[in-house]
């Protein structure tokens, strides 16, 4: 909590707080925290066809409004190949610049650099993150998505992707699981402030069946990469890499 909260409320010396709103920033702060750990300690898992985990209310209800409401993109896509790099100069991130625009980006971004988060993480997937940058992306997708099935193995060390939409139809937007590059399992449950989680393996095939999507299919993408990771201008904190408590 130490942590957390010191890096945030760092940037209320660049403005001017009421004590009451000094007060209010913190209670946010220490909500998002908690609620975030108690997402953790309640998933859900199933190893059908590879160890995949499922969170619930995953932030306080505010952050999703704040996330829902940022006005960044989401632009003209190509969606023809099935692959998000055909769009890397349209893709947006939880970066510095971003960061310092928006309140909620560096709450969030602060909040999985934690080391009590990452500590946590470690824990819940078994996993050692020590060394690892954040990454979180920003995706919208409209009608004509789609993704091939790919396993994010490389330098990706832990997968999370934060589902935020509203739209009455988005219950069928979820992520596509296959058993491999050719068999489709499932459509996971897309549920706002819902997430999926998987640690990037040979087998943690995943993807996005071509569907209707009428509206904006909004997630975030968290990443924990390797010092491998080429666009450091992706990263959250480019310079720091995650230091478990």
């Amino acid at each position: 909590m130490g942590w957390f909260l010191v890096g945030l409320l760092g940037s209320l010396n660049t403005r001017i707080c009421t004590a009451n709103q000094v007060e209010n920033i913190v209670t946010a702060l220490i909500d998002l925290e908690t609620t975030f750990l108690k997402c953790l300690d309640t998933a859900g898992h199933t190893d059908d066809p590879y160890d995949l985990w499922e969170l619930n209310e995953v932030f306080p209800t505010e952050v999703v409004d704040d996330l829902l409401a940022l006005n960044i993109g989401p632009g003209e896509m190509d969606y023809s190949i099935g692959r998000r790099e055909i769009n890397n100069d349209k893709r947006n991130y939880f970066d510095v610049g971003r960061q310092t625009e928006f309140p909620v980006c560096r709450n969030v971004a602060e909040l999985l650099q934690a080391p009590a988060t990452v500590a946590a993480i470690e824990k819940k997937f078994n996993l050692d993150l020590t060394g690892t940058f954040l990454r979180i992306e920003l995706t919208q997708d409209t009608d004509g998505f789609w993704l091939e099935p790919h396993t994010d193995i490389g330098v990706k060390k832990f997968t999370m992707q934060i589902y935020l939409s509203r739209e009455a139809e988005a219950g069928t937007w979820g992520s596509s699981i296959y058993k491999d590059s050719q068999t489709f399992v499932r459509n996971v449950p897309f549920r706002s402030n819902s997430a999926n989680v998987f640690v990037p393996s040979p087998h943690s095939w995943h993807g996005f069946e071509p569907r209707p999507i009428n509206g904006i299919r909004k997630r975030l993408i968290v990443n924990y990469v390797t010092d491998k990771w080429r666009a450091r201008h992706e990263l959250a904190f480019p310079e720091a890499p995650v230091q478990p408590a």
